[in-house]
């Protein structure tokens, strides 16, 4: 990696030497323009409209238009504000990570110690794990003072520039004002889907589809050239898609927990060519259904799907936690109550467990 500035982090009176550089990168496949009539490359040209003359890029300043009047600012002018020729990244004050908007993020750096002593780097990053916070900074970067959060990610300190404040727009659409009415059977078989796709974030499992198809495209195109046949390459689905509204939304959310338990129960019988787990493993989830969200008890919302890998074969043991979880929960009576409100919602839940079972 490449460092692409150096400065210091000012933690009070102590000064922490550091380079930064980019954590993230693109590896998207690039492409460019082409005339479509002769293949020829499109090239963008910086013409002047005064003089109509291709100009280079030493020659380009920038400027500001209000009102009809233009102010041209030079390179030196614009180097000589104060903030820009900063090379500090000051810490104002120490927050706990909640308090931090997700959306507000905007770019990942990693910060090196830059020193014979990396003490005063370490110093810092112990002080960041004891009191379990994060240094909010502001800092000047590529002709910008931004905001930043400070924080620590294996070992290593983090730099995560903030966009401003009022840089984040406010959701205002007509749809949020409506008043929607939500009935409890809605809200346990959702409550029953979220539970049967629950499962550990491990972002090795996914894949940029998008990506992976096109370096299939092009390199389909470079054997076969204009002969290609989109529908051999990608089969006779490509394109095609889920479109419109969901009318009826209990018999799609049916639907969508008999699809996920038919695919637990055939990837579990697959695997060990019986179907008697399978079985109380739906009569285990047709019964937390039912019992509403009372019944689930944290320990299971955290539960860690160890099987969890792509494709239906991962889903058979969380199935079958799910049943070892539910055991539990009946045992030591912690749903009793909750099954003593919601015995008017079991006869629908069994209802759909018994649809379940037979769709399967």
């Amino acid at each position: 990696m490449r460092a692409i500035w150096k400065g210091a982090i000012a933690f009070g009176l102590v000064n922490v030497p550091v380079k930064v550089y980019s954590a993230t990168e693109d590896h998207d496949i690039s492409l460019h323009q082409v005339h479509n009539a002769d293949g020829g490359r499109i090239r963008y040209q910086r013409r002047c409209e005064v003089c109509s003359k291709i100009i280079d890029y030493s020659d380009i300043e920038k400027a500001y238009e209000e009102d009809g009047r233009t102010v041209v600012l030079s390179k030196e002018e614009l180097k000589s504000i104060p903030a820009e020729n900063s090379h500090e990244i000051e810490v104002v004050q120490f927050v706990p990570s909640e308090q931090l908007e997700p959306m507000m993020f905007e770019k990942s750096y990693y910060l090196e110690p830059d020193s014979k002593s990396p003490k005063a780097y370490v110093l810092l990053r112990r002080a960041l794990e004891d009191t379990d916070r994060v240094a909010i900074v502001q800092f000047a970067l590529r002709e910008k003072t931004r905001l930043g959060a400070l924080r620590i990610k294996d070992e290593v300190l983090v730099l995560q520039s903030l966009l401003w404040p009022d840089e984040v727009r406010e959701a205002s659409f007509p749809a949020l004002d409506e008043s929607v009415r939500i009935s409890a059977q809605e809200r346990e078989m959702s409550a029953a889907l979220v539970e049967s796709m629950a499962a550990d974030f491990e972002p090795d499992q996914f894949t940029d589809d998008y990506q992976v198809q096109l370096r299939k495209l092009i390199e389909a195109k470079l054997e076969k050239g204009d002969a290609l046949n989109t529908d051999e390459t990608f089969g006779a689905e490509a394109g095609e898609g889920g479109k419109g509204e969901v009318i009826d939304l209990m018999e799609a959310l049916k639907r969508s927990l008999d699809r996920k338990r038919g695919g637990a129960s055939a990837a579990a019988s697959g695997s060990d060519g019986s179907g008697s787990d399978e079985s109380g493993a739906d009569d285990a989830d047709t019964e937390e259904s039912a019992e509403g969200s009372a019944a689930k008890a944290p320990a299971r919302r955290t539960a860690k799907s160890a099987g969890a890998k792509t494709g239906a074969a991962a889903k058979a043991p969380a199935a079958k936690s799910t049943t070892a979880k539910s055991t539990t929960a009946k045992s030591t009576g912690a749903a009793k109550p909750a099954a003593a409100k919601s015995t008017a919602s079991k006869p629908a839940a069994k209802t759909a467990a018994t649809r379940s079972r037979k769709g399967a």
